[in-house]
């Protein structure tokens, strides 16, 4: 960890790991508010739109920390990143520069008056600007998932007289089939840390007695959504992107599975412990012949293991990709039996009487942020050594005069601000869940209750 490209590697893996905390609840939300906002509409009922305003008030918490954790990533393409940068830039500034101009724009414009000009607007303008800020959102997804699906596929480049990588097809860059399912797989994770921390509030809600017609809203619209979202995240598109590195980037699957040796009805591994010096797995779980399968949809179909690739092409850290994308996998089917369980009992009519069901939500509200991290974790550490695939390793793509004790200073100097950010988060994000939909509403209630017994 004493190099510079280390240093820098752990320096942007922290920064974007605590601002992915907010943009992943904010999209997810984000459609959230467009149904509570749709239900309004429809059916005129206040309720639904004090609950929107209470889910706006949370969201603009997240947009503000988002905004403030993004900015310094995209200075760290200069100050620690120059030669990617200088390598790159004609490409991924097209995305990155559509993002802050459009996207964000977009999102922040109506977002302020989605939050401050409901009276002026008026129920049908009001609907609107919340979902500009719902397409706002989500076209940022867009554009930041395209610019890391480049750098997984490159695809719409050529190489200039002077090496730098030029942009030769814009439509192949925005239209990547990486970035069309990996967009897919990134937002419908979004959607599920919305709909488990709806849940999860409007569970606390129901659990505690106070605000319970908004906590059986909350419960209710985060079951549904999250139910279709959890399903729709294994299928199609969690298995589109597993074709997608399985056919695209080999040595990246074996280290995903940690399967060493090539295998004719590979096995998938549930649990076990990569050994790189003796390239084995340890201890191991297995299915027969899935993997293979689930691969090339042939059950004795031959799946390539590492040794069957240079080791100079492997991963680096091999033993954390393969656990990253256990955790992930693992999380996300937690989340279908969690989901679908939920539902059930929203079906039989006993949800919001089912004190063990609505533990298990709300106790579920950190799951999501876990599992979106590890998938992150999963698709970054499995593509290295490469910082573009196949074009530009990482280790060429840092600054050359940017020392690794100037990376650490700098670092250390970010986790400092980040406690105090993460401190501020918890405390606006619980005064707000305190106040509740009808800030005052429920203490009046227990007032009220009071003075009855009394």
């Amino acid at each position: 960890m004493g190099q510079a490209v280390d240093v820098d590697r752990l320096h942007f893996a922290f920064t974007v790991t605590f601002h992915y905390i907010f943009p992943q609840l904010t999209m997810g939300l984000a459609l959230l508010l467009v149904y509570l906002k749709t239900k309004a509409l429809r059916t005129g009922d206040e309720h639904y739109d004090r609950a929107a305003r209470f889910w706006a008030r949370i969201f603009g918490i997240n947009f503000a920390l988002g905004v403030v954790t993004g900015i310094p990533m995209e200075f760290q393409f200069g100050t620690n990143w120059a030669a990617f940068s200088k390598a790159a830039g004609g490409v991924i500034g097209q995305t990155l520069a559509m993002e802050g101009l459009f996207s964000f724009f977009l999102e922040s414009s109506f977002l302020g008056l989605f939050l401050f000009g409901e009276k002026k607007l008026g129920r049908i303008g009001h609907w609107v600007a919340g979902f500009l800020v719902f397409l706002g959102s989500w076209l940022s997804g867009y554009l930041i998932v395209a610019t890391d699906a480049w750098m997984q596929y490159p695809t719409g480049y050529r190489i200039g007289s002077s090496g730098v990588i030029e942009l030769s097809s814009f439509w192949d860059l925005l239209l990547n089939k990486w970035a069309l399912w990996q967009y897919a797989h990134t937002m419908l994770g979004a959607v599920q840390t919305g709909c488990f921390v709806v849940a999860g509030v409007g569970a606390f809600y129901l659990l505690t007695r106070r605000d319970e017609t908004y906590g059986r809203t909350f419960v209710r619209g985060g079951v549904l959504v999250g139910t279709v979202a959890a399903i729709l995240q294994l299928f199609p598109t969690g298995d589109m992107q597993g074709k997608l590195v399985a056919y695209n980037q080999q040595p990246t699957l074996a280290a995903m599975e940690g399967l060493f040796e090539s295998r004719a009805g590979a096995p998938l591994a549930i649990l076990g412990q990569p050994d790189v010096g003796k390239r084995k797995l340890d201890n191991p779980l297995e299915v027969p012949n899935v993997l293979s399968f689930l691969t090339y949809r042939q059950w004795r179909a031959n799946v390539k293991g590492l040794s069957d690739f240079p080791q100079t092409e492997w991963p680096d850290q091999i033993p954390l990709l393969y656990y990253s994308y256990h955790v992930m996998v693992g999380l996300g089917t937690i989340f279908i039996i969690v989901m679908v369980l939920a539902s059930l009992n929203l079906w039989r009519g006993k949800l919001y009487d089912s004190r063990r069901m609505l533990w298990m939500l709300m106790l579920s509200i950190p799951l999501p942020f876990i599992a979106n991290t590890a998938g992150w974790m999963t698709a970054e550490l499995g593509r290295q050594p490469w910082l573009i695939y196949g074009l530009l390793r990482t280790a060429s793509g840092i600054s050359p005069r940017v020392a690794a004790g100037n990376a650490w200073f700098t670092l250390i100097g970010f986790m400092g601000m980040y406690t105090l950010l993460a401190i501020l988060w918890l405390f606006l994000t619980y005064r707000e869940i305190e106040l509740g939909p009808e800030p005052g509403g429920h203490r009046q209630k227990d007032d009220a209750a009071a003075l009855a017994a009394g």
